[in-house]
């Protein structure tokens, strides 16, 4: 929107609009902006990041930094946080199968209190562990979602 209003300003002050032409451009433009409709959710604009359970965390993570490589950011005896750009890819050594452990969307002007109020609407529980900053759910299919502003780099743990 500012490109255009700045094309506007540009077109007024060469003479190619006239005052009353730019003003009602700018007028029906904004009139316009407000009767948008706004998103009735969360709106995801990041993935965060991804965690995987693994049964041995060296091996998987050798793996992916040297494939990929992803450089190694934190690490403990169980846990590995590989650096993808801005987000990050998390192992987890389980004892059990392979699996997803939990997907991380960074939610456009996220607040705690919203989203926990519109997933309890929707009859969802939040997991424990969690705080005001970043907290996890199980989607209707069972999958585990952490939500949290986009430039939240902690990591809630399982």
């Amino acid at each position: 929107m500012r490109l255009l209003i700045e094309k506007m300003l540009t077109d007024f002050e060469s003479g190619r609009l006239t005052r009353r032409q730019a003003a009602a451009s700018l007028a029906a433009l904004v009139t316009g902006a407000q009767a948008a409709p706004k998103p009735d959710g969360l709106r995801a604009v990041t993935l965060n990041h991804v965690t995987v359970r693994v049964e041995n965390v060296q091996r998987t993570s050798q793996f992916y930094q040297e494939f990929f490589g992803m450089p190694l950011k934190q690490h403990s005896q169980t846990t590995h946080i590989l650096g993808v750009g801005g987000s990050f890819f998390g192992i987890e050594q389980k004892p059990d199968s392979p699996n997803l452990d939990h997907y991380d969307f960074g939610i456009a002007g996220f607040n705690a209190d919203e989203a926990i109020a519109r997933l309890k609407a929707r009859n969802l529980k939040i997991e424990p562990g969690g705080n005001k900053e970043s907290f996890k759910f199980r989607d209707p299919d069972g999958f585990v979602v952490q939500l949290n502003a986009p430039d939240y780099t902690g990591h809630v743990g399982s």
